[in-house]
């Protein structure tokens, strides 16, 4: 029996270079890599050495004949990845070649970065999330890289500890492995520690080979609408940022007293939020939820939280495991049938795209699927937000939404010129993360990063010499948590080619950081 990749994977891409049959993808040398929601592992190649299991940071693969009744879902899913025709009509479907696969993912063994002149190598990294953690545990292979992290809050790890559901537990699991490539002893995490308020951005240039800026997309996308102001309406990443104990968020209060919740738009945050607003409290008691949050949750009155999106179904933002998570782990969730087009019903299991037809058929199943007493998870699509309505004491009161329909010609949705309002005691946007500018660095404010090529930051057309990016504010806010590996690896290549190339200044002899902030445990 196969392995298969469950709900919890994050994209490390650890298991792929574990696996001596080349039966995981997409590799993160495939152009698929970046966009894809999970890796997936190929039935009829897959010889059941449980190599990758072993290499999983976040416990994601199982093997098939010990998965969970509510994951097995993911038979099919992982099998569908390589589906070319069906076999024997049966309902899990494999390629008729094996021979058509794809060549192996090579291994690299990173070589000693040689410098003019020898010597060790010292790099600061601003940020300690995943996308830094990953860029040090890169630098560290090598014997002759010391690493400094500065990071301004007082626990490492961005949001791989803030951002994550509580009840993700499996995926909070990566924390782990972070926790041992901060245990390396050329690695200093210093935390409470802001570039720019404790040292300057040009004291980072000065006293090290080259300077990693991994600071993350800080914010939200504005959504600029009448009401946005009022009270009870607040960001999901703040609502997150309070349940799991964010110091930025530890005065914030959300007023949970309310029939109705809006939450407007359907990624994979949205998600979270809701789930974890309809959730049973004594469910998270055990979890690392703040014990806050927990006590508010506690006496909640939300009976439904309504998550509604612009677009329709098939173009919905969450990923397919938040999806199959959400359906299949005793969630209390369902989608109005008038708010999922029929059209899309009918077209469920029809995409060329097995992720999406997949989301089809889940949201189907859901649009039938009686829903149980307790708090509801609703689902709504091809609906625009166009003002948030107020009471007369100024707090928000329901959601107007513009009503949508698809456009077949040109693609994408237009107006129908109907509207309908929605009751709503508390309103949370969820439209993505941007980020912001950093002083003394060039900024794309459309895109929300610090523009580079390949992770070594421009200004024009002009390198600025031992300056890097990597993460989001390389990217902007895409992928999961395991994207950032490649995607760290990437900049570390371009700092290894300017350092062997004797491109970057040699640091000024100066007190080592570790003795002028103090060193910060990672734990």
């Amino acid at each position: 029996m196969p392995h298969v990749v469950t709900q919890a994977c994050c994209a490390d891409a650890s298991c792929v270079y574990a696996c001596p049959v080349n039966c995981i993808h997409p590799t993160p040398d495939e152009p698929d890599f970046l966009t894809s929601e999970m890796l997936y592992i190929d039935p009829a190649t897959c010889v059941d050495c449980g190599a990758c299991v072993s290499a999983c940071p976040v416990g994601a693969i199982v093997p098939g004949h010990r998965i969970e009744p509510q994951d097995e879902r993911y038979l099919e899913i992982n099998a569908a990845h390589y589906e070319d025709v069906d076999v024997a009509q049966s309902p899990v479907r494999f390629p008729v070649d094996a021979r058509l696969r794809l060549p192996l993912a090579p291994i690299s063994k990173p070589k000693p970065i040689e410098i003019p002149g020898g010597g060790d190598i010292r790099v600061a990294i601003v940020g300690s999330g995943p996308s830094a953690m990953y860029a040090a545990d890169e630098l560290l292979r090598h014997p002759n890289v010391y690493v400094t992290m500065y990071e301004r809050l007082d626990k490492p790890f961005g949001l791989a500890r803030y951002g994550v559901a509580p009840d993700h537990l499996s995926t909070r699991k990566v924390m782990a492995l972070f926790d041992e490539i901060a245990r390396n002893n050329r690695l200093d995490i210093l935390v409470r520690s802001e570039v720019g308020r404790d040292i300057a951005l040009d004291d980072l240039r000065r006293d090290f080979h080259g300077v990693i800026y991994a600071g993350g997309a800080k914010t939200d996308r504005r959504l600029d609408i009448p009401g946005i102001e009022l009270e009870n309406v607040a960001s999901a990443t703040e609502f997150v940022g309070w349940y799991n104990g964010h110091p930025d968020f530890a005065d914030r209060a959300f007023d949970l007293s309310h029939r109705k919740v809006v939450v407007i738009g359907n990624g994979n945050v949205a998600l979270d939020v809701a789930r974890i607003l309809t959730s049973d409290p004594e469910d998270l008691a055990s979890t690392s939820i703040s014990p806050v949050a927990l006590a508010a949750l506690r006496n909640s009155k939300v009976e439904e939280v309504l998550v509604v999106a612009r677009r329709g179904a098939a173009d919905a933002a969450f990923t397919l495991p938040e999806l199959v998570g959400l359906a299949d782990r005793g969630a209390n969730v369902t989608v109005d049938p008038e708010l999922l087009a029929p059209e899309l019903l009918a077209s469920a299991g029809t995409s060329d795209d097995p992720t999406i037809s997949a989301k089809l058929e889940i949201l189907a199943e859901l649009s039938q699927r009686p829903t149980q007493s307790g708090p509801v998870i609703r689902f709504g699509f091809l609906r625009s937000p166009q003002e948030i309505t107020a009471n007369a004491d100024g707090s928000a009161a329901g959601v107007t939404f513009g009503i949508n329909r698809l456009d077949p010609l040109r693609g994408g949705v237009e107006p129908v010129g109907e509207t309908e309002t929605v009751e709503a005691g508390l309103v949370l946007t969820s439209i993505g993360y941007k980020g912001v500018e950093v002083p003394g660095l060039p900024f794309d404010g459309a895109r929300g990063v610090i523009p580079n090529a390949g992770g070594r930051v421009v200004d024009g057309d002009t390198p600025i010499t031992g300056v890097y990016v990597t993460g989001w504010i390389k990217r902007g806010p895409s992928g999961f948590i395991g994207t950032n590996k490649s995607d760290s690896a990437e900049t570390v290549a371009q700092l290894r080619a300017d350092l062997e190339a004797g491109l970057l200044s040699v640091p000024t002899p100066v007190a080592s950081p570790r003795r002028r902030l103090g060193r910060a445990l990672a734990r």
